[in-house]
C-alpha cells in the first residue's frame, strides 16, 4: 500500500491525512469523503490494467475505511451500517474499495452479503476483490467454489484469490474438470489457471485448441 501512496505529491498526502483525521473525529464524514477520494486525493493515470491492479484511489479509500473502523471501534453495528451504505450507494470503484478492505474492519461475518453481491456481478475487479482475505474467511465451501469457477469464466487470475491452493478439494476439481470438458467440446481455449488448478497433468495439451 505504501509504495503506491508514496507516489502522491505532498499536498495530496496532506489532504489524505486530513480526511482520515476528519473521519476519526466524525464517522459520518466518510459519506462525503469516500466518494470524492479520487478527486480530492488522487487517482492512478490511465485505464485499469486488470482486476489485480492496486490503484491510488483504492488505497486512499482503504485508509478512510481504516479511520472509520477506529472511529466506530466500540459500535460494530453502526460500523457495519456505514460500510453497507458506502457499498450500496457507491459506484464500482467505491464498491471495490469496500470489498478490498473488509478483512481489516473487524466486522466478523456481518458483511458476507457484500461478498455475495460482488460475486454476482460480471465486473472482474469486483469478483477479484470479493475473493480476497475477507471472502476467504466468511464464504462457505460451496460459495467459495462457485467464486473460483467464476474467476475462470471471467478471466480473473487465481493468484488474486486468497489462499486458493490450500482450499482446493475434490468437489472443486470436479467442477473445473467439467468446465474444461465443456470448453474443449466447444473448441475453445482452456484457461491456464484451469490447468494450474487441476495440476496440469489432467489435461492433454495436444487436445487444446
Amino acid at each position: 500500500m505504501s509504495d503506491v501512496l508514496e507516489a502522491l505529491d505532498p499536498a495530496a498526502s496532506r489532504r489524505l491525512a486530513e480526511r482520515e483525521q476528519e473521519i476519526r473525529a466524525d464517522a459520518t464524514r466518510i459519506r462525503v469523503r469516500f466518494p470524492a477520494a479520487a478527486r480530492e486525493v488522487g487517482r492512478s493515470a490511465g485505464p485499469s490494467a486488470g482486476p489485480a491492479e492496486v490503484r491510488v484511489e483504492d488505497l486512499a479509500r482503504s485508509r478512510m475505511l481504516d479511520a472509520l473502523a477506529v472511529a466506530l471501534s466500540d459500535d460494530p453495528d453502526t460500523l457495519s451500517g456505514e460500510v453497507h451504505d458506502l457499498y450500496r450507494f457507491g459506484d464500482a470503484d467505491e464498491r471495490r474499495a469496500v470489498l478490498r478492505s473488509l478483512h481489516r474492519l473487524g466486522l466478523g461475518d456481518q458483511a458476507v452479503d457484500l461478498v455475495h453481491d460482488g460475486l454476482r456481478t460480471n465486473d472482474p475487479r469486483l469478483v477479484a476483490a470479493a475473493l480476497g482475505p475477507y471472502g476467504a474467511t466468511v464464504l462457505d465451501d460451496a460459495a467459495w467454489r462457485h467464486g473460483v469457477l467464476k474467476c475462470l469464466f471471467t478471466g480473473v487470475p487465481l493468484d488474486v484469490v486468497d489462499g486458493w491452493a490450500d482450499r482446493v478439494d475434490e468437489v472443486l476439481v470436479g467442477m473445473v474438470s467439467a468446465f474444461v470438458d465443456e470448453r474443449r467440446a466447444a473448441g475453445r481455449d482452456i484457461p491456464t489457471d484451469a490447468r494450474r488448478l487441476l495440476g496440469d497433468t489432467t489435461i492433454d495439451p495436444s487436445r487444446e485448441t
